[in-house]
């Protein structure tokens, strides 16, 4: 029986399962990072988070979920209202 890092291993072998990893490590994940920090220093839960947000936790699960699957991207608006829960702002740059 294969362990789970022995699974990933496996999987990376084949070139596009790799450049999918290598993009969502590269453009998804600082992202999430990013979300995930704010919400951290903010001291708030997903629900809490929700509730600013007016809306409810398992939809902000989602929105954390997004960066990292890339099923769905939030709206601009979302992620406005997700920095303003947080007492923050959001600022998009490209680098």
């Amino acid at each position: 029986m294969q362990t789970h890092e022995q699974f990933i291993q496996e999987m990376l072998k084949d070139p596009a399962v790799r450049a999918e990893y290598e993009r969502i490590e590269r453009e998804e994940m600082p992202m999430l990072d990013a979300i995930l920090n704010a919400r951290a220093e903010a001291g708030l839960t997903q629900a809490q988070v929700a509730e600013r947000m007016g809306t409810q936790a398992p939809a902000v699960a989602r929105l954390e979920n997004a960066l990292v699957t890339g099923k769905h991207s939030p709206s601009m608006a979302t992620l406005q209202k997700y920095a303003a829960a947080l007492g923050k702002r959001l600022e998009v740059r490209f680098i």
